[in-house]
């Protein structure tokens, strides 16, 4: 990736990753150096099912920075495709820009990743088309009304990449909960991931009467109760992926007795327990756990469609960021926000690791020194919360944000407390236009670790 010559130096710095360079700063560092020089605009419109197109507008020097033109743009398109989705780039704007994002996203180079996996979730070839600015497709997005059913018995259950929680639920009240350690990752048969999931749903429709509805959270990219993309079947075939994970809950749902189900982003059942918890709208709720999992509920309640992939999205222009192992990509969010994100810290604290140790098992020894006042520990946590304040910033230009709620293993404890705390200081601080509007917030303890299956459970209409 080309390097971006506009850099700022924030006013915080994490104490183990003083390369750190937020996007969000030497973006409006760029965009302010637009002003006074001559411009030119840019339109980007991305294609995805049903006809729903994401358009963003923005502009580009005319006749100086042709290569910071360029990583501006490359990042920008970077976020729109896994923030919101698609498989067909509308490009108009300068052509060198255009083609070199049409050469990036080739086989073989440095995003064939991202173009490959949106193939798979959309069913379509992936392309870049450059165009004249007239003829970018106009915005059409449509917004989609999801949970918030809580009669019944029902069953939510939410699968993760280290743990598996599941809750029964009589009328929106949870009687029963239980959370699993489990290894889905690391398995190269569906069928541990099959059974597994069937043995919890099980024991919640145990504790019920009868069961009138499955709702189920899951880390991945899902479009009509299939599974298109996720971290929990990894190590699958691709053959073995189509025949038997692509529809697998339809498989589990016919065994349990054909029970109506509904599957989501864990990421957007995050933002619906907030949605539901606190009566409100425009919640960005985001898990840190395995991964960044995150999801938005609009101001009326609503899902917006988009894929809001945020581990995906870049948030750093360090150029000696770590690497994600899936896309190839460096400075996104996976590495910051999650069990990956604590262990490179760790490591960089000098905090001794046992290699045999699984990455929940790492975040446990972690969390130990945390809670034993280990000032290494503590400062990890914050670092954490520093990446989070500033990406905030960076995501609010694409969400509209009153409430960011946060869930997930890597928040639970005290270290939870501590990426809140640093995350508002950033915000006051640096970015006061966002701080009479943006609450962040953890919800209870238990909330956090299983309130995403209680949540889940009210995704299906009976």
């Amino acid at each position: 990736m080309k390097s971006f010559n506009f850099k700022v130096k924030p006013k915080f710095i994490p104490e183990y990753d003083e390369g750190y360079r937020p996007f969000i700063l030497d973006n409006m560092v760029y965009e302010k150096a637009l002003k006074s020089e001559d411009k030119e605009p840019v339109k980007i419109s991305i294609l995805r099912e049903n006809g729903l197109t994401s358009l963003q507008e923005t502009s580009v020097f005319k006749n100086s920075h042709y290569d910071d033109n360029i990583v501006y743009i490359e990042r920008l398109v970077k976020t729109l495709l896994w923030l919101k989705g698609g498989y067909k780039v509308f490009f108009g704007g300068p052509a060198y820009i255009g083609e070199y994002l049409q050469s990036i996203y080739s086989k073989g180079k440095e995003r064939e990743f991202d173009a490959d996996t949106m193939k798979r979730i959309y069913g379509q070839d992936f392309e870049i088309q450059i165009v004249s600015l007239g003829d970018v497709p106009k915005e059409y997005e449509e917004a989609k009304a999801v949970g918030g059913h809580v009669g019944g018995c029902r069953i939510g259950f939410d699968a993760g990449s280290s743990d598996k929680k599941v809750s029964s639920v009589i009328n929106g009240k949870s009687i029963y909960s239980e959370e699993v350690v489990w290894h889905p990752k690391l398995s190269e048969d569906s069928s541990y991931q099959y059974e597994g999931i069937l043995s919890s749903l099980k024991t919640a429709a145990s504790k019920l009467p009868k069961v009138d509805a499955i709702g189920i959270s899951a880390a991945g990219i899902y479009i009509n109760n299939e599974i298109k993309l996720s971290s929990l079947f990894i190590k699958i075939p691709d053959d073995e992926f189509e025949n038997k994970v692509k529809r697998m809950f339809f498989d589990i749902a016919k065994e349990m007795g054909n029970i109506p189900f509904e599957v989501a982003n864990d990421g957007d059942v995050t933002a619906l327990a907030g949605a539901m918890s606190l009566n409100q709208g425009n919640i960005l709720g985001i898990a840190m756990g395995t991964s960044e999992a995150a999801g938005y509920v609009d101001n009326n309640g609503c899902l917006k469609g988009w894929l809001n992939e945020l581990a995906f999205v870049p948030i750093d222009y360090n150029e000696k960021a770590m690497q994600d192992e899936w896309s190839g990509d460096i400075g996104c969010g996976v590495k910051y926000f999650s069990q990956d994100g604590v262990i490179k810290l760790a490591q960089k604290a000098k905090i001794e690791l046992e290699v045999g140790l699984s990455p929940a098992e790492k975040l446990k020894v972690v969390q130990a020194l945390l809670e034993a006042n280990d000032k290494r520990a503590q400062k990890i946590f914050e670092d954490i919360g520093c990446y989070f304040g500033y990406a905030l910033a960076y995501y609010a230009k694409f969400y509209d944000i009153e409430y960011v709620l946060l869930l997930g293993r890597v928040s639970s404890g005290r270290g939870g407390e501590l990426i809140v705390e640093k995350a508002k200081e950033i915000i006051k601080e640096e970015f006061p236009e966002f701080d009479k509007k943006m609450t962040i917030s953890l919800p209870d303890e238990k909330s956090r670790r299983v309130g995403q299956s209680v949540a889940a459970a009210s995704l299906t209409k009976i």
